[in-house]
């Protein structure tokens, strides 16, 4: 009886998901001198195992354009992000769809054991951020990961165009 109940206790652990740790993105849009400037449309997920694991946002015009088409229309030119999970979301999603942004910098928060980090194991992890602009280019950056963290650490990529500095701060 009693290695039943060590038994049940340790397949609790197995597959649980990590203990609650933080995790906050911040992204610089750089500020473009193009002669047609549109905001650019930014996908945020994780991936493990080369899998999708988790979307955190998407940034993208969520009104009807002057053209009166739905800016979900173009969400696919984000390619990497639509292979791997947009096209199977119907958009809006509560809680990651999120309006273009102006240059700058943004910040994303994710508390500790609460949303897509409550349901995340341990394991290695990329973070991946990917923006495409109208008449602009495209961009997508990665960041590995471990999860939960060990330790305090911020974590960084550079973009070249599309993109500017990407930070991930992970707090256990």
């Amino acid at each position: 009886m009693a290695f039943r109940r060590f038994l049940a206790a340790v397949g609790m652990f197995v597959g649980a998901p990590a203990l609650a740790a933080e995790m906050s993105i911040s992204v610089e849009i750089p500020q473009l001198q193009v002669a047609e400037y549109h905001r650019p449309y930014v996908a945020f997920w994780l991936e493990r195992d080369g899998a999708h694991a988790a979307n955190l946002a998407v940034w993208y015009q969520l009104e009807k354009g002057e053209n009166g088409k739905k800016g979900e229309e173009w969400l696919k030119d984000m390619r990497q992000w639509w292979r791997r999970s947009g096209r199977t979301l119907e958009m809006p999603v509560d809680g990651i769809s999120g309006a273009t942004k102006a240059p700058g910098v943004h910040n994303l928060s994710f508390a500790p054991g609460q949303g897509v980090l409550a349901e995340l194991p341990a394991g290695e992890y990329q973070l991946l951020v990917e923006a495409a602009r109208e008449v602009g280019g495209r961009e997508l950056l990665k960041i590995p990961f471990q999860w939960p963290p060990k330790k305090e650490e911020t974590l960084s990529a550079k973009g070249s165009s599309e993109l500017g500095t990407l930070n991930l701060k992970l707090i256990p």
